[in-house]
């Protein structure tokens, strides 16, 4: 019986663990702009990555190759749209709480009064945000921005594929039409 319950907890864990990494895309746009008259962006300043100074260039590249694909080019002025990326992280909990043994009532194998106990444990866990923006150079005001949000790993590879695949979807139905 209590591996019964300790595959049921298990198995709850994964259920919330999924649901924590699930990564959360969005993005919107003035739609009284027309993309087609932007070519041309420049970064406005380089993001800032705090605790992993090795992701800011990754950032960097990884949006520059997302634009690129849609036809736009970097350029150092005279720019079209101006872009900046913002980072920032949050810790995050999650509680599980385990039951061993029932109360009152019937159990999986008697009928009656019992003593039960719950644990309770508390799990930290990072969560990072991405934001980039997009101003129109000569208004200065904002024309799009796409937001993406996921858990944050301990291995630095896992941290590379979620920026990546996080900046493909922000980009994915870039321009607006």
């Amino acid at each position: 019986m209590r591996l019964v319950r300790i595959i049921l907890g298990l198995f709850l864990l994964i259920m919330v663990a999924s649901d924590v990494a699930a990564q959360n895309v969005s993005t919107d746009f003035d739609p009284r702009v027309n993309f087609s008259q932007y070519k041309t962006y420049m970064w406005i300043s380089p993001p800032r990555i705090v605790g992993d100074p090795f992701m800011e260039p990754r950032l960097i590249d990884a949006v520059n190759a997302a634009l690129a694909a849609k036809g736009w080019q970097l350029v150092s002025q005279g720019a079209d749209v101006s872009l900046v990326a913002h980072v920032a992280t949050r810790e995050r909990h999650t509680v599980e709480t385990f039951y061993d043994g029932f109360g009152g009532g019937w159990g999986w194998h008697h009928w009656g009064l019992g003593f039960g106990e719950a644990v309770t444990t508390e799990h930290p866990y990072e969560v990072g945000t991405l934001v980039v923006d997009l101003f129109d150079a000569r208004s200065k005001q904002l024309v799009w921005r796409g937001v993406a949000t996921d858990t944050l790993s301990e291995k630095p590879d896992k941290d590379i594929k979620k920026l990546n695949k996080a900046v493909q979807k922000l980009f994915k139905n870039f321009p607006p039409k």
